[in-house]
């Protein structure tokens, strides 16, 4: 076939391998792609921003994050920001935000060592609370700023974190800024964090998918809590432990149980008896040179452990005498101490842990009368 306009041809193939380039590298094509490929119903991306750092006004971090939200809003990307160090009682219900979002950024500054506090706690949430299955289909990009060492280890931990939960964590930003001002007044950076959100938009909107690791492959492996919860008991659960009141009145409960049961155990004449055993089996008449009454009060227990000894023997019982020759106020787990043989009477009362009032000299003589 005779080919009438050669250089008619050339100009098509031309054009054409053009508006293929153009369509790779245009960020305005992907935003059309997206906007078909979403549909009306499900309206536009959703990327959401997790800010760790502490919003210092000096934070190099909150420049690139908001150089991304920029870019992305520009795109018309629904951007939604959540700055930990202003939901500190209620990052444990973070993870529930999840739910419509294609895309996570979660963004720290390393100050000295590590992804800090606010943000350790987070993916900790993320882990106790958070729906794994939705987890395994968001896309999760980091963004680390550090002013001192350490931006790749941080970088690191994130990444290992979000694989561990299953996540899929792809390459963000990770640099160093130790000038804060020429770091914000470089267009060269500026240029290469506008890049870096252009393609966050265009791995999330292709639905990129990435090779195989060994973290995923052996997710199963990985230990997890107690008790399996479904994605509704594990929100609700993320509720209950951010609401500060519900806390409280669970300790409240948790503190008059155990009181109770205390009670309880003291009525029954359990801890009592035993107490009684151990000194009448500690008794060495031998060393019983006078006749005396002691009296050990636990004002803890309200109960007075009366112990009447002389020639004749040891009585030994709950109860009050008139006249004790030695009184002595101290508490539960004072006595416990001494009738375990941990401490003597004597060095618990030198220790002022024993308040004691009548013949002191029974004191020094008590250790010998009692071998513990």
């Amino acid at each position: 076939m005779k080919i009438v306009c050669p250089g008619l041809f050339i100009m098509i193939l031309t054009l054409a391998q053009i508006l293929k380039m153009l369509y790779n590298d245009s960020i305005w094509v992907h935003f059309w792609h997206e906007k078909l490929m979403y549909g009306k119903g499900r309206g536009y991306m959703k990327v959401n921003i997790y800010y760790g750092g502490r919003g210092l006004i000096e934070d190099p971090t909150i420049y690139v994050i908001n150089k991304i939200q920029d870019v992305l809003k520009e795109i018309r990307v629904s951007v939604s920001r959540y700055n930990l160090y202003e939901q500190k009682n209620g990052i444990s219900m973070l993870p529930n935000t999840f739910k419509d979002a294609d895309a996570v950024i979660l963004a720290v500054s390393v100050e000295w060592f590590g992804i800090g506090g606010l943000m350790q706690i987070f993916l900790d949430s993320c882990w106790l609370y958070a729906d794994k299955t939705r987890l395994k289909s968001l896309y999760m990009f980091p963004v680390v700023v550090s002013t001192a060492k350490g931006e790749r280890h941080a970088l690191e931990e994130i990444i290992n974190a979000w694989e561990l939960l299953g996540g899929r964590a792809y390459d963000g930003i990770c640099t160093y800024a130790g000038n804060r001002a020429e770091f914000e007044t470089n267009q060269e950076y500026t240029s290469i964090i506008e890049r870096k959100a252009e393609e966050i938009y265009r791995i999330v909107s292709h639905k990129t998918n990435l090779l195989p690791n060994s973290i995923n492959a052996c997710h199963s492996d990985i230990p997890t809590t107690g008790m399996e919860l479904t994605p509704q008991e594990s929100e609700q659960l993320s509720v209950y432990v951010a609401d500060d009141t519900f806390v409280k009145k669970q300790k409240e409960d948790v503190e008059q149980l155990s009181q109770m049961y205390k009670s309880i155990l003291g009525q029954n004449g359990e801890e009592g008896s035993n107490y009684i055993k151990m000194f009448e089996k500690a008794f060495r008449q031998a060393e019983c040179s006078t006749e005396a009454v002691c009296c050990i009060k636990m004002s803890d227990m309200n109960k007075t452990i009366v112990l009447e000894m002389g020639a004749k023997g040891l009585t030994c019982r709950y109860g009050e005498a008139e006249k004790p020759d030695l009184l002595a106020t101290t508490t539960k787990e004072v006595v416990g101490k001494i009738t375990s043989g941990k401490t003597t009477f004597q060095a618990a009362f030198m220790a002022g842990f024993i308040s004691a009032k009548g013949r002191l000299d029974l004191i020094r003589m008590f250790d010998r009368i009692f071998a513990f």
